[in-house]
């Protein structure tokens, strides 16, 4: 197995930008531009390396190489992005890393793209970029082609000698299992299980019991052997299941009016360890989303437009309306849940005001409910 943040470091520390390897401080997947350019770097590495892996590193300050991070990223439809936009896509996985130096809920970001014995292309007009388009890389930068384009090997020996280099030992297997028990604290009753004889997973949630039913909050599970972060739940709660190929966790979403709120599962993972030494990811969203009247969810509505804008025109704000903030973003997810779809962007209007305020607690809500928006549109 690759440990995967000593990967990081190999590439990070003997190798600038290259034809093999990217680096961002983040991705915006949100908005056409960001999604182009994400495509084009998968296009043109892919083509660049037909028979080796080639990597982007993803949460790294490009003037310095700092390493800053990013937020847990869950989405495990990224690959029907790329399916979307290429012909001939590569497989790819994004992959969570959990970094020393960084606060326990940044991560560093890891695209691995498999190697691909076709040349990708755009399957369709991308931004400024023209349907057809096929992208390679030239050093760090990836070029549209210009006539014609022949896949050949030029990074195999180089990347499976900083992949070797990276591989897995007992060594950092029990020093990663030391670092993920001393990083949280007791109340979050860290431990770790053995599957398969193999696979050590790491894992630690503050457990609390409602009508005879347990829930974990602040849930954080590792892969210690490769060194990813498989889950982590900032704010919502989860059930997790042990057996002895699997561990199961059901997370749950608290919604409603004022504090009248329920618990709602949103979806399923289900991290299954196999016989060969592989292990396979499975999720099945589970949301079915709460209606209720529609006068009551105008007037939610209104009035959180109201308080953005009055935040958008610096007009200070009522003691009232302070309070309202924080409940912005369960009030605007649920008003998008009853078909008032302009409060996603309603939303993201308030998002600097949001992240700038001391307590932190209504931005961890915000990047939440960003997270559950985003579950949604996919299904």
């Amino acid at each position: 197995m690759i440990n995967k943040r000593l990967l990081i470091k190999n590439l990070l520390s003997n190798n600038d930008e290259n034809s093999f390897y990217d680096k961002k401080e983040k991705l915006s997947l949100g908005n056409k531009e960001g999604k182009a350019k994400f495509v084009k770097h998968i296009c043109a590495l892919s083509n660049s390396n037909p028979d080796n892996n080639s990597y982007i590193v993803i949460g790294i300050r490009d003037e310095d190489n700092k390493v800053i991070g990013v937020d847990f990223f869950d989405d495990s439809k990224i690959q029907n992005l790329v399916n979307a936009y290429l012909i001939n896509p590569p497989k790819i996985q994004y992959e969570n890393i959990p970094f020393t130096g960084l606060p326990r809920y940044k991560v560093i970001g890891l695209v691995t793209i498999l190697p691909n014995k076709n040349t990708s292309r755009l399957a369709k007009n991308a931004w400024k970029y023209p349907k057809n388009t096929v992208f390679y890389r030239r050093g760090s930068n990836s070029m549209p082609i210009e006539g014609d384009f022949e896949l050949r090997n030029t990074n195999k020996d180089i990347v499976t000698a900083i992949e070797k280099n990276a591989s897995n030992n007992i060594q950092l297997t029990l020093d990663g299992v030391f670092d993920f028990l001393n990083r949280h604290k007791e109340e979050y009753n860290p431990t770790y299980t053995v599957f398969k004889e193999q696979f050590v997973l790491c894992w630690a949630g503050k457990k609390t019991v409602i009508n005879e039913k347990e829930y974990y909050s602040r849930v954080d599970i590792e892969l210690i052997n490769e060194q990813v972060r498989l889950f982590y739940s900032a704010l919502d709660e989860v059930q997790i299941k042990i057996s002895d190929h699997s561990f199961i966790i059901v997370e749950y979403i608290l919604l409603g009016l004022e504090k009248d709120e329920t618990r709602y599962p949103l979806e399923k993972t289900i991290i299954h360890f196999k016989n060969n030494g592989k292990l396979e990811i499975i999720k099945e969203f589970l949301f079915e989303p709460p209606t209720y009247d529609i006068n009551i969810i105008k007037h939610i509505y209104e009035t959180s437009n109201e308080v953005v804008r009055k935040i958008e025109e610096n007009i200070p704000l009522s003691v009232t309306e302070h309070e309202d903030v924080s409940r912005l973003p369960n009030n605007y997810l649920i008003c998008y849940l009853n078909n008032f779809l302009d409060a996603k962007e309603q939303l993201e209007k308030a998002k600097n005001y949001i992240r700038d305020l001391e307590d932190k607690t209504t931005y961890i809500k915000y990047k939440d409910v960003v997270r559950v928006l985003r579950k949604v549109k996919y299904h």
